[in-house]
């Protein structure tokens, strides 16, 4: 079973998040001030403007149950986000926009099929993310696990990303982190960033297996995932192949649905980027919000 390859949230190397979440939103020392974003969000609606392309690229299986569909949910935005500061593997906490923005996911998501279970990186940014989502949406089977985990980013974690990139050109330019290009090498992908950073397809490696296990234990059912920019980008590459060097946007808390067969580890990507449950309106102007390389 997956839960015994991670934790149950809480019972070890977790949190909890010490703002309750009820009907009306986040409550627990939050002054109606610091709340003034609020009224920048709103619920998802039928008829939600997309700021960040979402198109249905391969249609979903029509009456096939060995496929899962895991919707993968990019964390809440955190002051590294705002500061654009390289997170990687370090472990900064939401800010409180992103506690906002996964409130209004969760409330989108529990409009939506409820999750069998929902899984999660266990950095704080995605854990506290998905625990909301699960108080919101009645799911009580959440579990933590390292393996959906953000790309290491060696050496230039913690650095912000100018810095990073003009003290760091060869990296940027032969790792191809983000963006891949006609004409890139191919063995760039197998290339560790140095100070214990991750390859391209190590990344891929861990999150395409650990999706897959999860497609077998949920054939048929609908789970959800949250997880990181740079993760969720390696997986829209792997299941579409052929648009591999499109810069896809992820912003904080949008939605990337996968088809994921149990039996036969054919993977479909229905959509990504979707974030329609945000207004626009520049809530996310300091953010990264998936425009470049939100590490």
């Amino acid at each position: 079973m997956l839960a015994t390859s991670g934790c149950r949230y809480g019972q070890q190397g977790g949190f909890f998040l010490q703002a309750a979440v009820n009907a009306d939103g986040i409550s627990g020392g939050y002054p109606p001030s610091r709340l003034r974003l609020r009224q920048e969000l709103r619920l998802a609606g039928a008829t939600a403007t997309h700021r960040a392309m979402s198109p249905t690229l391969a249609a979903a299986p029509s009456g096939d149950e060995e496929f899962t569909e895991v919707v993968v949910v990019r964390h809440g935005e955190t002051t590294w986000n705002a500061s654009h500061i390289i997170q990687g593997q370090l472990d900064p906490e939401l800010n409180e926009i992103g506690r906002q923005q996964a409130l209004v996911v969760a409330h989108r998501l529990s409009k939506e099929g409820k999750p069998a279970s929902i899984y999660s990186s266990d950095l704080k940014r995605a854990a506290e993310t998905a625990e909301i989502v699960a108080k919101v949406c009645g799911v009580t089977n959440l579990v933590v696990n390292e393996a959906l985990r953000e790309m290491h980013m060696g050496y230039l974690q913690g650095l912000k990303w100018d810095d990073a990139v003009n003290k760091n050109p060869d990296v940027f330019r032969s790792f191809g982190i983000f963006e891949i290009t006609e004409g890139s090498d191919p063995d760039s992908r197998n290339k560790e960033i140095p100070g214990g950073g991750e390859s391209l397809n190590q990344l891929t490696e861990r999150c395409v297996s650990y999706l897959n296990k999860i497609a077998q234990e949920h054939r048929g059912e609908r789970v959800v995932v949250v997880s990181h920019y740079a993760a969720i980008l390696e997986l829209c590459r792997y299941t579409d192949p052929p648009n591999g060097s499109i810069r896809r946007k992820i912003p904080n808390t949008s939605l990337n649905v996968f088809r994921i067969s149990g039996v036969t580890g054919k993977w479909i990507l229905e959509r990504y980027g979707d974030d329609s449950h945000v207004d626009g309106n520049d809530f996310l102007e300091n953010s990264f919000s998936g425009d470049g390389a939100s590490a």
